[in-house]
């Protein structure tokens, strides 16, 4: 690891990191307290549906759904946010050659799947490592998922502020984000987040945002443009279609 002038820590390629290698990428639960409390609060119902008998119906219906709930978003942090992303990178046709930056990579999901189609390119992270956010989020996790995936080479890891970037003008042709923007505080620096996205983008270059639809909606509302806004489905919902995630897409034009 190397400490840059601003204060911004390099963790630089995976290759000369140097962590400790797993047989397979692991990326880990997404805002883990989230989904141990709806489990939880599954647990509870079900127990009181057995142990209660005024009001057994109710309690039988609520256990259910918060049962069903915890195992959708289980299914979508752990599968179906994966093969979602898969589709996505795909779908936007990645020549090989690009420089991407994911911000708020969290343990690498979208980051390796990015830089498995650029075998002459380069995938640069950005995060601040909130444990909150995904569970075992360091910076050490992701190279080790980058060096598993065998594309160490290609990926560099920053400690970096998605609100104040500390790269130049016009860096990248592609810049993606899943789930993290939503989590600046206060919201109004979202929106920052999002100048600084477009900043860094070349002329042409693609912002790719996967989050909240509610929140999501505010983005588009932001950079107005010819930005698009998509529901990405039930592989995307974190427990239920009121937390679905929405993707949008936008492209830098040159007056930008």
């Amino acid at each position: 690891m190397t400490h840059t002038a601003n204060g911004m820590h390099q963790y630089g390629r995976g290759d000369d990191a140097g962590p400790a290698r797993t047989s397979w990428p692991r990326y880990g639960v997404d805002a883990p307290g989230f989904v141990s409390t709806l489990g939880a609060a599954a647990a509870v119902f079900g127990l009181a549906s057995v142990r209660w008998r005024r009001g057994r119906a109710l309690t039988a219906t609520a256990g259910a759904l918060l049962t069903a709930s915890t195992g959708v978003y289980l299914h979508t942090t752990l599968r179906g946010k994966l093969a979602i992303w898969e589709r996505e990178l795909d779908r936007i046709g990645l020549k090989g050659d690009e420089e991407l930056l994911d911000l708020g990579c969290g343990r690498g999901a979208v980051l390796v799947a990015a830089a498995k189609r650029l075998p002459n390119g380069r995938a640069v992270a950005a995060d601040l490592w909130a444990g909150k956010d995904q569970s075992g989020n360091r910076p050490e996790i992701t190279l080790a998922n980058a060096a598993a995936a065998g594309v160490a080479d290609r990926v560099e890891v920053h400690t970096a502020d998605m609100t104040a970037l500390p790269f130049a003008d016009d860096s990248f042709d592609v810049v993606t984000s899943a789930l993290a923007i939503h989590n600046i505080e206060p919201p109004e620096r979202q929106y920052q987040a999002l100048d600084e996205a477009m900043r860094v983008l070349r002329p042409g270059g693609r912002l790719v945002i996967a989050d909240f639809w509610f929140a999501a909606r505010r983005y588009i509302a932001h950079l107005g443009g010819d930005s698009t806004l998509r529901p990405l489905g039930m592989g995307y919902w974190y427990g239920s279609p009121w937390l679905g995630i929405n993707l949008l897409e936008a492209t830098k034009k040159d007056s930008q």
